[in-house]
């Protein structure tokens, strides 16, 4: 098994760049099934999420290479073959799989998606765009089956402003027949990235980044070469470390306008940010003040940073309450903090921190990807030895984060540990 060990208490000094941003790849790689001749990506995270999602287009017969984040996609001789189980299970984002391939094949057969657990994180209002559009939907035997006659534009109005849902409608409706209209749309900055790959790829797409997003059916798309936008939570979660254990951070391949809640959030704080075009420095920050964050939908301060935030947080001088709106079960990881010495507590939706606290090092276990990130961050604050366990979590959503951290002078490395099986953990006590 695979750990990071952290020794923790050296400020972090110099230089990082964000990768392309995960939960646009997530969607621009499926996106390319709907295209009749290859689409290029460039600049796409080398994380696990983006190479299972290139295994599972080879499994329907996409011919596709990888290499220095550089993504081509052959898509013409992909099959409308069933996915129920296997790889669509280790990723949330598999669901876009269902747009995309009822889209080019009116039919799909696709395994219920996995990810992280966060709470309940239902497909509902996906389904109900599909079927507004005729597909017809059913739920056999854990998977799902949409099967369409012909998809026809419609009007949908999301009873959730929901990215996935606002994503897969799209991918959808973009080669249906007519106009689809969908209204209370997610604004997310991935959304408007996927709505670029598509309208280059050919299709009429206006309104993105808005509540309401005008698509106009088209006959067919074709291939075209795409460069994704930088990942801001990646981005938000390295402005994180600077403000906790930076002595000078420089965060570069950045839009700084995809990160004002951060930002806003850390400068009430009492942390200076210092923003350019494409990157943001923080100096080596003073006290903190406790400041009081909740989650909302984007512009809204992002749920994926809640858990980075809540670790910088027990710095500050005072007691802070974190409420989440998103996720109710995004709090696993107050358990692991607290056994590193951080005074919190959980009440419902709501984190209540108090600090400045002195972290120690403890082995702590990443419960999803966010709070992976966050105990890297506790890790690096603690004294003495950190030793970060289910390290696949953070590793589905952070490219090279090791050897990033290491380029600010951070004390951080992978390690192979041996684990004890029931059996000889039964022999050692007989």
């Amino acid at each position: 098994m695979d750990v990071y060990k952290i020794a923790g208490e050296k400020p972090l000094k110099g230089t990082i760049k964000v990768s392309g941003a995960k939960n646009s790849a997530v969607a621009l790689i499926p996106a390319s099934i709907l295209a009749n001749s290859p689409v290029t990506i460039e600049g796409l995270p080398e994380i696990l999420d983006v190479w299972t999602l290139k295994t599972l287009l080879e499994e329907i017969g996409g011919n596709v290479e990888f290499d220095d984040g550089r993504m081509v996609i052959d898509p013409r001789s992909m099959v409308d073959m069933p996915m129920p189980n296997g790889n669509v299970k280790k990723l949330r984002a598999s669901y876009y799989l269902m747009g995309a391939m009822l889209g080019r094949f009116k039919k799909a057969v696709i395994g219920l998606p996995g990810g992280c657990h966060l709470g309940p994180r239902p497909i509902d209002q996906h389904i109900k765009g599909f079927e507004a559009l005729g597909a017809q939907v059913t739920n056999e035997h854990g998977a799902i089956y949409l099967r369409a006659e012909e998809l026809r534009g419609a009007k949908i109005y999301l009873d959730v402003s929901s990215v996935g849902a606002t994503i897969n409608i799209m991918l959808a409706a973009v080669l249906a027949t007519g106009k689809t209209i969908i209204e209370n749309a997610a604004k997310e900055p991935e959304i408007i990235d996927v709505a670029t790959l598509l309208t280059n790829m050919g299709a009429k797409i206006k309104g993105a980044g808005t509540n309401v997003i005008r698509i106009e059916g088209v006959e067919e798309l074709h291939g075209t070469n795409h460069t994704i936008i930088p990942d801001r939570i990646e981005a938000g979660t390295y402005m994180i470390m600077a403000a906790a254990i930076g002595d000078g951070v420089t965060i570069d391949n950045v839009i700084p306008l995809h990160l004002e809640a951060v930002t806003a959030k850390l400068r009430e704080m009492g942390v200076e940010v210092m923003e350019e075009e494409e990157r943001i420095f923080i100096p080596k920050p003073k006290s903190l003040k406790p400041v009081d964050i909740k989650t909302l939908v984007y512009p809204g301060f992002p749920t994926d940073l809640q858990q980075p935030f809540t670790v910088l947080l027990t710095q500050a001088n005072g007691s802070s309450i974190v409420t989440d709106t998103i996720y109710s079960a995004r709090f696993k990881h107050i358990d692991e903090i607290s056994r590193m010495g951080a005074v919190a507590k959980v009440e419902g939706r709501s984190a209540i921190l108090t600090g400045p606290t002195k972290l120690e090092a403890a082995t702590v276990t990443a419960t999803d990807l966010r709070a992976g990130a966050a105990l890297i961050i506790a890790g690096l604050l603690a004294k003495g030895n950190t030793e970060v366990h289910d390290i696949f979590h953070i590793e589905r959503g952070y490219s090279d984060i090791i050897a990033k951290l290491q380029d600010l002078g951070a004390d951080i490395h992978r390690e192979s540990i041996e684990t004890e099986s029931a059996n000889q953990a039964a022999k050692r006590f007989n």
